[in-house]
């Protein structure tokens, strides 16, 4: 069984109820419960943070037995070097997941540290781009 375990960044725990426009109308562990039913032979994690250096933590604690890691970084995406860092620094494959298009949005939202230290990038399609990184992860 693979184990991939999802990490959010701060502000993530409003989703639902923050911005729906951006980010929808369905919470956030509303989803993951979903996400679990529809991947029953994956082990899926889930963690959540607001504070940076947990989520490194978080990063360190899983990167080097999990199979891969979705990781959307909020709004640290677009300011942590130490994030990006802690990502290079261990084993699993990690995809990044935004739920709105960062490039339709703010200038400053349009570049990300975190990309470049991950397969690849799934923005602007709402909550089912967690799923999509699973599948992805799936077929490492």
């Amino acid at each position: 069984m693979k184990r991939i375990e999802i990490i959010n960044g701060p502000n993530l725990n409003l989703t639902g109820i923050r911005e729906p426009q951006h980010y929808g109308t369905q919470r956030m562990d509303e989803w993951i419960a979903c996400l679990r039913q529809r991947f029953p032979d994956i082990e899926l994690g889930y963690y959540q943070s607001n504070i940076e250096g947990e989520l490194i933590d978080r990063i360190q604690q899983v990167g080097f037995t999990a199979d891969g890691i979705i990781v959307n970084c909020g709004g640290y995406s677009h300011t942590s070097v130490a994030l990006r860092d802690a990502l290079l620094a261990v084993t699993a494959p990690a995809i990044e997941v935004h739920l709105s298009n960062i490039f339709a949005r703010e200038d400053y939202r349009h570049h990300s540290f975190i990309s470049s230290a991950c397969r690849g990038m799934i923005c602007g399609l709402g909550l089912e781009g967690y799923a999509l990184a699973v599948e992805a992860l799936c077929r490492e």
